[in-house]
This record gives structure tokens, sequence and C-alpha cells, in this order.
């Protein structure tokens, strides 16, 4: 709820005149904004919530289910959506030269199928949903670099 309807939806203290005014004062909203709501206008944030295709609710999901897929390596989702979640950023990731892999690649292969078994395992996931790529979110089978979304904090 923005400020001008919570400052609509606030209870004034008895000896105050329940004036729009007052409700601005009270409310720390701008007065014109206050006026315009109790008429019907939507907020901004309302405004372009409605000509988004996905509802607040939705986008949520999609921030959760876009950092999950960031720890799994896997990330990807349009530059809007980034600009709407600041917990988000883009990233240029690039398939790993096999090369670079030392002697602890063994422990790295068991922390990502620690990590990627719980996912695999639930029933919604199917088989040939399942993609072949490397700890980089990039096929194995494509060359160079891929732009994705990842969470703020991933390096």
């Amino acid at each position: 709820m923005d400020a001008a309807s919570r400052a609509l939806a606030l209870a004034l203290p008895a000896d105050v005149a329940d004036t729009f005014a007052n409700r601005s004062e009270y409310g720390n909203a701008p007065l014109s904004t206050i006026i315009h709501r109790d008429h019907g206008r939507r907020s901004r944030e309302e405004q372009a919530e409605s000509q988004q295709y996905l509802s607040r609710e939705e986008e949520i999901a999609l921030v959760r289910f876009l950092l999950l897929k960031s720890n799994l390596g896997q990330p990807n989702w349009p530059k809007a959506f980034e600009k709407r979640h600041p917990q988000l950023q883009a990233k240029r990731v690039r398939s790993i030269d096999w090369k670079r892999h030392s002697n602890n690649i063994h422990e790295k292969v068991v922390e990502w199928f620690d990590m990627i078994a719980p996912v695999l395992q639930d029933s919604s996931v199917v088989p040939e949903n399942v993609y072949n790529m490397d700890e980089t979110g990039v096929m194995l089978s494509m060359l160079g670099s891929v732009k994705v979304l990842v969470g703020k904090d991933d390096r």
C-alpha cells in the first residue's frame, strides 16, 4: 500500500478533524496525492503493475525461482525484469575451459550433485526438461559467453 492509501486508512486522533489536509500531515503524504487516491486514481506502482504481464506475487515467486536457478548455475531472464528487482544483476558467463580444471574437480562435481539432487527428485521436474549445462549456466555444447541474471551477491 502506498503512503497516500495508508494516510486515508489512518485513524486520526479523536480531537483532530477528518480532513484531507490533516490526513496529509499525520500520514506524511502529499495532499494532492491523498485527494487523487480518495477519488479512485491508482498509484504509479499500481498503474505500472496493471501493464505488466505478471502480478506482484508472481514476480516475487519468479525472483525466488531465478535466485534458485542462479544458485544451481542456470540463470537467465530479460533486462527489464532485472531493473525492477535490485537483488538481481546481469552478468556475462563463459563456458568452462576443461584445461583449467585441476585435481579438485572431484570435490566440485560432488558438491554440484549434492546441490542438484533435491531439485531433480522433485516430481514437478520432468526429465526431458533437464539440460546439459556446466556450473556457469552455459550449455556444454555452446561456445562463447552468455549474459544471464544472477543474485546481486554472486561473483
